[in-house]
């Protein structure tokens, strides 16, 4: 009898210095840091260099890394001009062509290098961000944003959707929700950029893999369907019976559950902090409420607690993001950690190749 896991849970493929992910405690790690310690009190582009050298920058380290980023942002003409073709494209297939392209036309793509791969992950942090943003307002009439080279990624990106000068409390909100969704371990789009690198493929192919991955509904997908679920309730008084009824019918709750943790999501709790943060300030308080007796109904009917897409959804929703920028948004931060998955995978690589087991019939034969 063949030993099977359909899902792969609890199958380690290797080692990582990157992150981990306790789902007893509802612990994660980056670097041997707490999330919430970086979330409250450090910066996307400390998270980055965290990810990439394994101790936090100082002062001069982080205004390097963070140029180097932002000079990265004014994207080649023939982006924007696959942006534009793409305008009425789902935004995750937009960016997917993006980083694709991007790869085609980076004359440092077949440079297999430790350098050159850490180079081009820090354009391609840039060049994915300002993808997305340019994406936006493209759709929306709006012409590309002029690259603000002093910019962090968090107010560049928050001055694209909003088309004005954010609010500082808005540009450390996002910023706190980059570092939150920066990396999670072996999580199905970083399998799939470390599967793709196994193979010696280039780093653009891999990140193009785990985009493609993203996409899914039970993955990065999940956090937009929150938000469209939320809008359909409407109210707190109807949070109860909408879960009623979903149960009784056996329909998914999107932003309910983990494969990992088995408690509360760290990076919810956050989230939360962070939405409380933002009555007053923009926030309709009535979608925390929601959420919140929504968690309380989960918790009592099936012991479920909420996961990452859970708050972030309103969270984004209250500082005007719309729905369908919410996955892409997610590929904007997270691909600070394929890349550095990527790296780590290329330092010690074996290819994967795990098998099935055949179950289709046997001893036909063509003869009559």
């Amino acid at each position: 009898m063949v030993e099977m896991n359909q899902g792969l849970e609890g199958i380690h493929i290797g080692e990582s210095k990157l992150s981990s992910v306790d789902g007893q405690k509802g612990e994660l790690i980056y670097r041997g840091y707490t999330i919430e310690d970086l979330a409250l009190n450090r910066t996307f582009e400390d998270t980055v260099f965290l990810l990439f050298f394994g101790v936090l920058p100082d002062a001069d380290e982080r205004e390097t890394l963070r140029e180097q980023i932002a000079l990265s942002r004014t994207l080649p003409p023939a982006v924007v001009a696959a942006l534009e073709a793409c305008k009425d494209a789902h935004p995750m297939d937009a960016i997917r062509t993006a980083v694709s392209l991007l790869g085609g036309i980076d004359s440092a793509s077949e440079d297999d290098s430790v350098e050159a791969n850490r180079a081009k992950s820090f354009r391609l942090i840039g060049q994915l961000g300002a993808a997305v943003a340019t994406f936006h307002r493209i759709r929306e009439g709006l012409p590309p944003l002029d690259n603000n080279p002093n910019d962090d990624m968090a107010r560049y990106f928050m001055r694209s959707i909003r088309d004005e000068e954010p609010d500082d409390h808005f540009v450390r909100v996002f910023d706190a929700c980059l570092t939150l969704h920066a990396d999670h371990g072996c999580n199905a789009s970083t399998f799939s950029a470390r599967v793709t690198t196994s193979t010696m493929s280039d780093l653009h192919s891999a990140v193009v893999s785990a985009i493609g991955t993203l996409k899914g509904a039970l993955h990065g997908g999940a956090n937009s369907r929150v938000m469209e679920m939320l809008l359909t309730i409407g109210s707190e008084d109807e949070a109860e019976a909408f879960v009623d009824d979903a149960l009784a019918h056996k329909r998914r709750i999107m932003g309910f559950g983990h494969r990992v943790y088995k408690v509360f999501d760290p990076r919810a709790k956050v989230l939360r902090e962070l939405s409380v943060g933002m009555i007053g300030r923009g926030a309709d308080e009535k979608w925390l409420r929601m959420s919140d007796r929504m968690v309380e109904v989960m918790k009592a009917k099936k012991d479920i607690d909420p996961n990452v897409d859970f708050y972030s959804a309103s969270l984004y929703y209250s500082m005007g993001i719309p729905l369908d920028i919410y996955t892409p948004i997610f590929a904007m931060s997270r691909v600070s950690g394929w890349c550095a998955h990527i790296l780590e995978q290329k330092a010690s690589n074996r290819l994967m190749r795990p098998r099935l087991v055949y179950t289709g019939p046997r001893d036909l034969t063509t003869k009559a």
